[in-house]
């Protein structure tokens, strides 16, 4: 007898691409505009990472915590926050995309139309990452670490389960929170404070 999977079990699936194949930037965009139903990212060593649709738990959180980021943006003014479906490509040549992020609008002033249009050819100063049930911790970890190498300025790396949040900040050990109520993003993000009653607790 066998069980079906749903997405939610699914943990993301890596291709190694090099030295048979090698996906430039403009087919690689393509190849995520025939693929809409995953999300799709590039490694620095050109692997394909594909990761299915987030079940509802991890959806809901992340729903959750990029409206307020984008409701702290829209009042600041200063930047603008992105949701987990946009791609932004990074020094190193990777392809991400977290599940939240936020760039100054100093920052995009200088880019084309364009470069705007597709996966933005910057890494964010701020990075959100969500631990779904089937993610390895160490390769989420590595990731944010991968944030803070390319340029970022602050990262927060959530585990639900564990009610754990990992703050990232570059030059600095990273800070590990057990089960804060909530998490504020001063320095990098003045006033923006995040009440994670709602990230512990199911809503549905």
């Amino acid at each position: 007898m066998t069980t079906a999977l749903s997405y939610a079990d699914i943990a993301p699936i890596t291709l190694h691409m090099r030295p048979v194949f090698k996906v430039n930037d403009e087919e690689f965009y393509a190849l995520c505009q025939l693929n809409q139903d995953w999300r799709l990212e590039r490694t620095a060593e050109g692997d394909l990472v594909i990761m299915p649709p987030a079940g509802g738990e991890t959806g809901d959180k992340n729903a959750f915590v990029t409206a307020f980021l984008k409701i702290w943006s829209l009042q600041d003014g200063s930047g603008v926050a992105f949701d987990s479906s946009t791609g932004f490509t990074l020094p190193n040549g990777a392809i991400r995309s977290p599940d939240a992020a936020w760039v100054p609008r100093s920052r995009l002033s200088s880019l084309m139309p364009e470069q705007k249009r597709k996966f933005l050819p910057v890494c964010p100063n701020f990075v959100v990452e969500l631990r779904s049930p089937s993610d390895n911790l160490k390769t989420v970890q590595e990731k944010m670490q991968e944030y803070l190498d390319n340029g970022a300025q602050l990262g927060w790396l959530f585990d639900p389960l564990a009610r754990r949040i990992y703050v990232y900040r570059p030059g600095v050990v990273v800070e590990c929170l057990d089960n804060p109520t909530t998490i504020s993003g001063d320095p990098e993000l003045l006033g923006f404070v995040l009440d994670l009653t709602h990230m512990w607790e199911a809503s549905f």
